[in-house]
């Protein structure tokens, strides 16, 4: 059996059931079947149309499927006659979920003629990786010990990461926690891809091969400190461990049905097991004393109950997000305010918009009486709560616009916007969850600490040893 008739098989394993199964009316099930049936063609391009690599269209297509299919039609399945509301307390309505399909429809088959269009005006070959830089060695010594001084400095705030249980709220603001945990916790990242960029291009062995060796295992160590289960999420662990996987064992992921089946039983088998351990509501030190905790943890909660949870409540949050619009009408470009300027300081800015997460959050609360208000909110209500359904047209073309640009670095030969690119491609599934805000912001935190820091580094030691080499 190869990989394609595997990939086939799973798929069909996964979805005859689960439409066999559910239980509601016909214009309920048609609207997920139609919807079903477009991801089934999109997923049909991708594995035996498209020849580009494409791990960002393989984690569209997963998200679309886990989030948009199989967790709302588990959930709608476990909802209770008596109570008949969703996840998130908002009543459940035959009619709110066809609009609601319809509305994931729509997105869904702009974004990909967008993408068809976008990828039809441009040629993708993979480049030969760039020469390194004489200055690589310095490049990279001086990227360690920024790392090291990273790790130094930050110690203390690892401890109590790790000391500190997930239900409750960390002591730094929010400004100090993205610099920390999205910008300098990631120059390791690019420091890695360096190094090894320059061991690939070297045939023979070295002083200076030796040097970068080196330097790159201490990077490695640096980031898995900085980066590990203990102290981060699932949303931020992923796209990590799976970039490095892509830099150091291509074979596994490089081809679109390797990214595809690699996303699809993470999604289904790993991330949920990641979730179940690091949302458990006990410190390290209780895990370390009673661990029986978390295997009765695991036996309660199971791999399909966590599709009924509030990690999957995407679908729900969309349908609320509709609610709001429906009461307060459109924003018109102010939620999306608070995403493209969210470096600006509530301080500075009084009247800055809180993330679309959290007014639709609120608006739970106040109507419904729902608990909190961190909750996620696709891009497609991004688009859909600004504009309305012209929102999510631009949405989905923007969306398809900046995949296509990234995969253009993905093909660059460019080691850091490579590594970036591929980076993006995992993320995509937290930023399509939502809300955009937080996605945007994380995603351009690490751009700056993969890319933007290595590169100003760079730049500068080749400027002053240029500049010295003149002067001599």
């Amino acid at each position: 059996m190869n990989l394609r008739t595997f990939l086939i098989f799973v798929y069909l394993v996964t979805s005859i059931p689960l439409f066999l199964f559910f239980y509601t009316d016909i214009s309920v099930w048609l609207s997920f079947f139609v919807n079903y049936l477009f991801i089934t063609a999109i997923t049909y391009y991708h594995l035996e149309v498209e020849k580009t690599y494409s791990p960002f269209l393989s984690a569209y297509i997963v998200f679309n499927f886990l989030f948009f299919i199989v967790a709302p039609i588990i959930q709608i399945n476990a909802i209770d006659p008596e109570v008949n509301t969703f996840i998130n307390f908002f009543p459940y309505s035959s009619n709110v979920v066809i609009y609601t399909n319809a509305i994931i429809l729509f997105f869904n088959i702009i974004f990909f003629l967008s993408y068809v269009h976008f990828k039809s005006k441009r040629v993708f070959i993979k480049a030969l990786p760039k020469s390194p830089s004489p200055f690589t060695p310095i490049i990279a010594i001086t990227l360690v010990i920024i790392c090291a001084v990273i790790l130094i400095t930050n110690f203390g705030f690892l401890i109590n990461e790790i000391e500190r249980a997930n239900w409750m709220k960390p002591d730094t603001s929010v400004g100090s926690l993205l610099i920390r945990k999205k910008v300098l916790f990631l120059v390791p990242l690019g420091g890695v891809a360096i190094c090894f960029s320059y061991l690939r291009s070297k045939v023979k062995l070295s002083r200076n091969s030796i040097i970068i060796f080196g330097v790159m295992l201490i990077m490695l160590f640096i980031l898995l400190v900085l980066k590990n289960p203990l102290t981060e999420k699932r949303n931020a662990l992923g796209p990590i461990y799976i970039s490095l996987i892509y830099l150091f064992f291509p074979k596994i992921i490089n081809k679109n049905a390797k990214s595809f089946l690699f996303l699809f039983i993470s999604m289904i088998i790993a991330f949920p097991l990641i979730s179940a351990l690091t949302h458990l509501r006990i410190t390290f030190q209780e895990m370390i004393e009673h661990p029986e905790e978390i295997v009765e943890y695991l036996q309660k909660e199971g791999i399909l109950r966590a599709f009924s949870t509030l990690h999957y409540d995407a679908y729900a949050n969309i349908i609320a997000t509709v609610d709001y619009v429906k009461l307060n009408g459109l924003e018109y470009g102010h939620q999306l305010l608070s995403s493209l300027l969210f470096f600006i300081p509530r301080g500075i800015w009084e009247g800055k918009p809180y993330s679309t997460g959290q007014v639709v959050g609120d608006h739970l609360i106040e109507e419904y009486g729902f608990r909190f208000n961190n909750i996620s909110n696709p891009i497609v209500s991004e688009g859909y709560i600004n504009f309305g359904w012209v929102g999510v047209f631009l949405m989905a073309i923007a969306l398809s616009f900046a995949i296509i640009k990234l995969m253009q670095w993905l093909n660059s030969g460019d080691a850091l916007k490579e590594i970036i690119s591929f980076y993006f491609a995992i993320h995509l599934l937290f930023l399509l969850r939502g809300d955009f805000t937080n996605g945007y912001a994380y995603f351009i935190g690490t751009l700056i600490g993969v890319v933007v820091i290595p590169k100003i580094i760079e730049k500068c030691i080749t400027f002053s040893f240029s500049k010295s080499k003149t002067s001599s």
